[in-house]
């Protein structure tokens, strides 16, 4: 009789094992689908956040001060004129013209003569 209660011990320790398992290979899954997720959180927070230039008070900016006499010229302005009203020299006013006509903020009425955009 020793050798079925022997059996029996056995076959209640598999069982144990068996449940142990079971729970082991649950816990598993759970954190796989944890980590999965984390996963997919990670791939959509990993997008640049893009932050516009402060806006700038006070005194102006050389491309400020061309946009507002040019703005101001109903027929338009050339060049000479602007080198004129603001001081700047020749290539200073053609390196803003070409900034703020690719920017879309002035248009060329005639050779060297610009005007706003409305």
């Amino acid at each position: 009789m020793t050798i079925a209660k022997d059996l029996q011990a056995i076959s209640n320790q598999i069982t144990k094992l068996a449940m142990q398992t079971e729970k082991l290979a649950a816990a598993l899954e759970k954190v796989e689908k944890q980590k999965a997720k984390s996963v997919v959180r990670e791939k959509t927070k990993a997008k640049a956040v893009t932050h516009k230039a402060p806006v700038k008070r006070g005194k102006k900016t050389d491309t400020d001060r061309v946009l507002a006499i040019i703005k101001r010229s109903k027929k338009g302005v050339d060049t000479d004129t602007l080198m004129e009203k603001t001081g700047l020299d020749r290539e200073q006013v053609h390196q803003i013209i070409f900034k703020t006509h690719k920017q879309g903020k002035i248009t060329r009425v005639e050779k060297g003569v610009y005007v706003g955009v409305k």
